[in-house]
């Protein structure tokens, strides 16, 4: 079996490219390293079956030889990124798209499509499941990832329903883990930094907006469970367990060892207030669920981020 990645060099994308290298698969990965590392990729770049392609997807996409699966997974996903890359970050998730769309259809592979929580956007249901339809402002600072996430959904739904490409939807709910970037902006780097360094821990708005905190090797066992069934409208996968931000400060303090005091900053613009997944589908239709705990996985990467700041 062969894999196209795109964004195989970022955070989830490098733990797919490891995952299926494992499996015995040959995986392309292809990435522009706007938001992706070189470093990332480093232990399986001499692995056989593994190659590497520096690209933007957003233009046209070339890959000799067959493929099997397509796995669309370009594009800034953290606040600060694509606050900093509006329009690249539409781009990818139009063009992006498409073009990825075009590869799987030429090749006639099959296609999964890493969409996000961030499609409920600050939810009026709660917990979000897949038939909520968001609540989101299309011209908010915030919106051009949404709807670079939206859009990607409904391209893709409509080239499976108009060309039958056997396609996948994940919407993927705050992932954790090892190889994340400190500066990426997001709760938990953000917190680990600050933590393990003594810096002041910055909490936004009174710290009781909530997050609901998946492990990464969990997202990837749901990702490999999903693309074996044939489950082609979206689906969630996340740790349905909720907490506040304060309390997750408080835990990585407590994690770290740390000195650190907590200050707070004013909410960002259209910050969600809630998030929590509702994961009946896929424990019904995937037979998933997360296993590893939230405090462990905190832990594990405690440890990484502590090793990464002595190198």
């Amino acid at each position: 079996m062969r894999m196209l990645i795109t964004g195989g060099a970022g955070f989830i994308g490098s733990h797919l490219s490891g995952f299926f290298l494992d499996q015995g698969w040959e995986v392309v990965c292809m990435d522009d390293f706007v938001t992706g590392s070189r470093e990332n990729v480093a232990a399986v770049a001499s692995r056989r079956g593994f190659s590497l392609i520096e690209h933007d997807v957003t233009e046209h996409i070339r890959v000799d030889g067959h493929l099997d699966w397509v796995l669309h997974f370009a594009s800034p996903a953290s606040p600060r990124d694509y606050l900093e890359l509006p329009i690249q970050t539409l781009k990818v998730g139009a063009l992006g798209t498409h073009n990825t769309l075009g590869v799987a259809k030429a090749k006639r592979a099959r296609f999964l499509l890493a969409s996000t929580s961030e499609v409920y956007g600050d939810p009026l249901v709660h917990p979000q499941r897949e038939d909520y339809w968001g609540h989101v402002n299309p011209v908010g600072p915030r919106g051009v990832y949404d709807e670079a996430k939206r859009f990607a959904e409904a391209i893709t739904m409509a080239y499976h329903r108009t060309h039958g490409i056997d396609t996948r939807i994940v919407r993927i709910f705050n992932t954790f883990g090892p190889r994340m970037r400190l500066n990426d902006g997001r709760a938990i780097p953000a917190f680990m930094g600050q933590a393990l360094t003594g810096a002041p821990i910055t909490v936004f708005g009174d710290g009781s907006q909530t997050r609901s905190f998946q492990y990464v090797t969990d997202l990837v066992d749901g990702l490999w469970r999903l693309m074996q069934a044939p489950v082609n409208d979206p689906i969630n996968i996340g740790n349905p367990h909720e907490m506040t931000l304060l309390d997750l400060a408080k835990r990585i303090i407590r994690l770290t060892g740390s000195k650190s005091e907590i200050v707070f900053r004013p909410l960002p613009v259209e910050d969600p207030k809630v998030r929590q997944p509702d994961i009946g589908r896929a424990r019904a239709l995937l037979g998933w669920e997360p296993r590893v705990d939230t405090e462990e996985g905190l832990r594990l990467t405690v440890d990484w981020f502590r090793e990464k700041l002595r190198t």
